[in-house]
């Protein structure tokens, strides 16, 4: 038994048993994977797989309960070396932050700023993804620290942590119908072309409840990923937009007029999510609690430590 034997059960499942993209991903050919597999069950005297021919279609009993054990050794063994790292070179290395477009672009340049003063040697890759692509990230150990208000609760694999709430604002051109008014109700937001988010991103989700249950189809005839882009529609008057707060910057928008939103739109909250198990370098807490003093050190240890292979 080896690591790459490991490495290709674990990319198997990850890759829904497609054995060609098993070998792009490990950097070999389809054949000797076929080959680490069958030496491998050789060895163990057991079948993992369920065939159809030559296709892979599952896993079998045992070869369910030897990919949970996989996927905890390639993990311990990431951690040996990521603990060799944080005593060898502790303050130089590399941190993988994956966060959406409105986090990266509003939320984190201070914290990112006061982290690469501190940490001038850390290589800090941000990716920027959909919540679902974050999820993922995560889970593959491809990114350290995960920042999104989708998808990052209620994810046995990931520990989750608060670290804003917000809401959603309306922004108008200057000497728009809405642009003086204080209150503005879901009807009346009802009765505009609407610029808002993709489904999925930045709390479209709570918009999209508000309407329903007020009984409301609002008209979206634009949506985009990020502010700047529905902010750049809306200053050419092709609707209304809904964006997130912290979104809006008066001088920088100058063309625009920043409204609150209707009651209606739901608070949302803008979550920090990491790995259970995963064994995070010093620095990696550092810009967690840049973020957010309270999720401190000992907090996200005692979150992050597995407690049951499931975790895994």
């Amino acid at each position: 038994m080896n690591f790459q034997q490991l490495r290709i059960i674990r990319e198997a499942v990850h890759r829904d048993f497609n054995l060609t993209e098993v070998a792009n991903a490990l950097y070999t050919s389809q054949s000797g994977v076929s080959k680490h597999i069958k030496d491998l069950e050789d060895e163990l005297g057991i079948e993992l797989f369920v065939r159809r021919g030559k296709r892979l279609l599952g896993l079998t009993e045992p070869g369910k309960e030897l990919a949970t054990i996989v996927e905890r050794m390639l993990m311990d063994a990431s951690n040996v070396k990521r603990l060799a790292e944080q005593f060898a070179n502790r303050d130089s290395g590399k941190l993988t932050v994956a966060t959406t477009h409105t986090q990266a672009r509003y939320a984190l340049p201070k914290v990112v700023a006061q982290f690469k003063s501190a940490f001038p040697k850390v290589h800090l890759a941000l990716h920027q993804s959909s919540p679902e692509e974050i999820v993922s990230l995560l889970k593959s150990g491809e990114a350290d620290i995960g920042i999104a208000t989708e998808a990052l609760a209620d994810v046995p694999e990931l520990a989750s942590f608060t670290w804003y709430d917000w809401r959603h604002s309306l922004v108008v051109p200057k000497g728009h119908a809405l642009a003086e008014k204080t209150a503005i109700t879901l009807a009346e937001l009802a009765e505009f072309p609407l610029i808002t988010y993709h489904g999925g991103f930045t709390g479209r989700g709570q918009i999209d409840r508000a309407f329903a249950a007020a009984g409301l189809v609002p008209d979206i005839v634009m949506s985009a990923l990020d502010a700047d882009v529905i902010k750049t529609y809306v200053e050419l008057g092709l609707g209304v937009g809904i964006i997130a707060s912290v979104a809006f910057h008066p001088k920088k928008d100058e063309g625009l007029v920043r409204l609150d939103g209707p009651d209606a739109f739901a608070t949302n909250t803008t979550r920090i999510a990491i790995r259970k198990g995963h064994y995070l370098r010093g620095f990696a807490y550092r810009f967690v609690e840049l973020c957010s003093p309270s999720i401190s050190e000992t907090v996200v240890r005692e979150s992050t430590a597995p407690s049951s292979d499931s975790d895994l």
